[in-house]
């Protein structure tokens, strides 16, 4: 049986060499359980880290029982690793959240509120703690996204965000899949999707993963693959059967 089931809400957390944050993970995601309103898990998913990571993850995981992992064996990229997350998640919710603690699991408050009446809630970074030139990389990522798309999100590259975990697992993945969870979540029937403001911090231990290129560059490439998929998405929804009791 997959764990994950006797909870209502699991968090997906990437972890690509964050050995350094483990332990501040451990302690914002213990202070955060004890008072979630909804039962909460967390499922880290090691995207084979070459640091020491992976060992950290099985000591806090031993000693925390809402505490789950999975490890790649090697490392496939952060869209994968929330793929795999939501994959491995079977709570009828799923959140998704950085490692690096910008944002905090107190503000999964906030957008759980409003997951009920929407397929998917995501955070937008108010008053953000990055530098000038980051900044700016993400505004005009969001800006050529926003126009190439037309899903009217504001800020993509929140880590923060909840899904009704039927609609997280019918995303399809392709590498920087994360940048478009809005156009991909409205690619489905029915889906709507609200922006809620969440707070935003500087990293204080670790380092960042991402670069020009991942943050720019790749996002403005696979704007063009999604224009080419969404015409091509395949929506269906089954009537009568008896493959069920």
């Amino acid at each position: 049986m997959n764990l994950t089931s006797n909870y209502e809400f699991t968090i997906v957390v990437p972890i690509y060499n964050e050995a350094d944050n483990i332990d501040n993970l451990e302690k914002a995601f213990v202070s955060y359980l004890e008072h979630a309103p909804r039962k909460t898990c967390v499922l880290f998913v090691n995207d084979g880290s070459k640091d020491a990571s992976l060992k950290y993850l099985k000591r806090i995981c031993a000693i925390n029982r809402h505490f789950y992992y999975i490890s790649f064996v090697k490392n496939a990229g952060l869209s994968a690793a929330i793929k795999a997350g939501f994959d491995y998640t079977e709570s009828p919710l799923v959140g998704y959240m950085d490692a690096d603690l910008q944002t905090t699991p107190e503000d999964f408050n906030l957008l759980l509120a409003h997951i009920d009446k929407n397929s998917m809630v995501i955070g937008i970074r108010a008053d953000r703690k990055d530098s000038f030139f980051k900044n700016l990389q993400s505004k005009i990522a969001n800006s050529f996204r926003r126009m190439m798309t037309d899903d009217g999100a504001l800020d993509t590259g929140c880590p923060l965000k909840v899904f009704k975990t039927d609609v997280a697992k019918r995303i399809p993945l392709f590498k920087g899949m994360h940048r478009f969870f809005p156009a991909l979540v409205l690619l489905q029937d029915g889906a709507r999707y609200k922006q809620i403001p969440v707070r935003h911090f500087p990293r204080t231990a670790g380092t960042s993963k991402f670069n020009i290129w991942n943050r720019l560059i790749g996002p403005f490439e696979d704007c063009f693959a999604y224009r080419w998929m969404r015409p091509r998405y395949i929506n269906y929804k089954v009537g009568d059967n008896n493959i069920s009791e």
